[in-house]
């Protein structure tokens, strides 16, 4: 009987930290690395989207709803880019703390100041999110607000751990003006390149350089053989440093034009998990090696 006893003791013991810490969902990897990069084990962390997976067309999943229902805190990225299954997540779920308008749901687009916000959207002009460009964490500068935005959401819904949140969020501040040092010391400014999709301009404004074409004619759309050509045309005179594109996008297009004009197409990693990148800061680090 005391055996029985001890051993419920120390199952209460053990579990219990877990079941205390702070159950967060986040939509995108590298949410998902911020939040535990803050909160680290007074949270759980649970990602809906796969790295591999193109965050334009997830699919709501019934292991989604659960974990949007137990959830303390969903953070998403906001811009319309999860339009087609969080408003889907959020109903079926029916857990009130995430609803908008309260602590446990946070958009971190909130803390970004929105590039490319069309005057009209209009699907005849491809996949334009009437928002604006929700591709923004490849930006330093971005991404210290996130963190921020993150650490004092965090504080709000765990009062208890307030001062341990806001303690990680300032060192991570710390770690991205450091590594901001170094990345800028790596002389992207004033090179060109061209995009397959509309994924770098954040990244661009903030490191100096400048996206001179596409190869979608329209976001989201495949291109027309005649956009190509004149695509291939423009290139051969006015030679960009190279053609990026990320892992989930189709590498047929950027291949060909790459064999006819002699630019070399580069996959530049796009979340955390891609490349190998355990978190935003080796992310980061392998997107800038790319761009070299």
């Amino acid at each position: 009987m005391l055996r029985i006893i001890v051993a419920l003791f120390a199952l209460v013991l053990f579990t219990a930290p877990a079941d205390a810490a702070v159950k967060v969902v986040a939509t995108l990897p590298w949410i998902g690395s911020l939040a535990k990069e803050i909160g680290k084990d007074r949270v759980t962390v649970t990602t809906l989207v796969k790295t591999s997976q193109d965050p334009h067309s997830i699919e709501a999943r019934p292991s989604m709803i659960a974990a949007v229902r137990r959830a303390d805190l969903l953070i998403y990225n906001g811009l319309d880019l999860e339009v087609g299954y969080l408003p889907i997540l959020m109903e079926s779920a029916r857990n009130p703390a995430i609803n908008p308008g309260n602590a446990g749901n946070l958009n971190c687009s909130v803390y970004v100041d929105p590039l490319e916000k069309p005057a009209t959207a209009s699907r005849e002009n491809g996949d334009v999110h009437p928002l604006g460009n929700p591709h923004y964490h490849l930006s330093p500068a971005n991404i210290k607000k996130m963190a921020i935005g993150i650490g004092e959401r965090l504080a709000k819904v765990d009062q208890a751990n307030a001062g341990f949140y806001r303690a990680n969020t300032a060192r991570f501040v710390a770690q991205v003006d450091h590594k901001m040092k170094e990345w800028k010391g790596r002389k992207l400014q004033g090179k060109r390149f061209v995009a397959q999709h509309r994924f770098f301009e954040y990244l661009a404004a903030d490191f100096g350089f400048r996206i001179v074409g596409y190869l979608e004619e329209k976001p989201g759309i495949p291109p027309s053989s005649a956009h190509i050509q004149a695509l291939v045309s423009s290139m051969s005179g006015h030679r960009p440093d190279a053609i990026l594109s990320t892992e989930y996008h189709d590498r047929t297009i950027s291949g060909f034009v790459s064999s006819k004009t002699g630019v070399k197409s580069v996959i530049v990693p796009h979340d955390v998990g891609a490349n190998g990148s355990r978190d935003w800061f080796s992310l980061m680090d392998s997107v800038i090696k790319s761009l070299e």
